[in-house]
């Protein structure tokens, strides 16, 4: 063996034991920032309801602000290329408050003007919400806070709307509106190169993964592993069971679970709440935002939903909730996300 193999080889294995120790360090850090209260547990997750809570629902930027470096030419989501001149008045909008999330965390949260409701975390509160009361984009709010570029993707701008946009001259930048794990750390980068900040961003995007790999390496694996089935309530007069591509399927599949819609044959990301499809899913924990659960009259009004009673975790009051800020954000909170998920499905007593 040559000396430049054998030195490689050797390099090799220390940066293996640096990369081990490192994620170990961070699952340690992780679950110290994460509490869930709530009932007891055993092997197979948490008896009784619980909450999995961030210490700080806030992201953490990665750094002091930095300044862009701009003008940048950037494709866009919607196929088109977007030339970026200005970066110091920012709206970001979507459905889970994802792209405010990360405007945040590179640093350049004094610049965003705008927001969406989802972006409910405490340092962007008093941002102005540019959503009217159905969660619907509304033009005249964004062009009344000039902003000198827009972030949004293509489910919250309909195309009547990305007409209106592009009619009154606004730089618009889209970015894909699917939930996965493996999109985190591009959407951040993505973001990043749009406002002139990349090098900021594979920043951020490094720690964000990170933390997502910390996470799931302490997530503990039942055999056989549960059945988790997200609820998107809003009131009884909306009660959906979560399936493909909703994105609560990846977030389950993090937690070491099988997501109860998919398993059921859901082909939809979200269909109505029936007594037989939660009967037929038989969850043994059920995930809900915060908000939802509360809207519903807590886990009293959510047992009287349709089939829920009938369900493993109906009849355990197997409930996990988490703010709805955070729960399905895919952003640089995410590994935070899944270590406050771990800890409340499979924890072990009270925060």
């Amino acid at each position: 063996m040559s000396a430049a193999v054998a030195s490689a080889g050797w390099g090799n294995r220390v940066r293996g034991v640096w990369w081990r120790a490192v994620v170990a360090l961070l699952a340690v850090t992780l679950l110290a920032g994460v509490t869930a209260c709530g009932g007891g547990a055993d092997s197979r997750g948490g008896r009784g309801p619980a909450t999995a809570t961030l210490t700080d629902l806030d992201p953490v930027p990665v750094g002091p602000e930095p300044t862009p470096t701009l003008p940048v030419r950037v494709r866009s989501f919607d196929g088109g290329e977007v030339t970026v001149t200005d970066a110091s008045r920012i709206i970001a909008v979507d459905r889970y408050g994802t792209l405010a999330q990360i405007v945040y965390a590179l640093g350049l949260g004094s610049k965003l003007v705008g927001r969406s409701t989802s972006a409910g975390f405490p340092a962007v509160r008093g941002v102005p919400n540019v959503a009217g009361g159905n969660g619907s984009l509304n033009v005249e709010s964004v062009l009344a806070l000039r902003p000198s570029v827009f972030l949004t993707d293509t489910t919250s701008a309909a195309p009547a709307v990305r007409e209106q946009l592009r009619a009154a001259g606004v730089t618009v930048v889209y970015f894909d509106p699917q939930r996965t794990m493996d999109g985190v750390v591009p959407q951040i980068e993505a973001v990043a190169g749009a406002l002139g900040v990349p090098e900021r961003g594979q920043a951020l995007a490094q720690r964000t993964r990170a933390e997502i790999v910390a996470a799931g390496a302490a997530v503990p694996a039942p055999q056989p592993p549960l059945t988790i089935a997200f609820l998107y309530l809003r009131s009884t007069a909306i009660t959906m069971l979560a399936g493909p591509g909703s994105g609560a399927d990846a977030l389950i599949a993090a937690l070491g679970a099988r997501d109860a819609g998919t398993a059921a044959g859901l082909k939809e990301p979200f269909t109505a709440i029936t007594s037989e499809a939660m009967i037929g899913a038989a969850p043994d924990v059920l995930l809900v935002m915060s908000d939802g659960l509360t809207s519903v009259g807590g886990v009293e009004g959510l047992q009287k939903v349709p089939g829920i009673a009938q369900t493993p975790a109906g009849r355990s009051r197997r409930v996990v909730d988490m703010s709805d800020a955070v729960l399905l954000s895919f952003g640089p909170n995410t590994g935070r996300v899944i270590a406050a998920l771990s800890q409340a499905v499979y924890g072990t007593g009270q925060a």
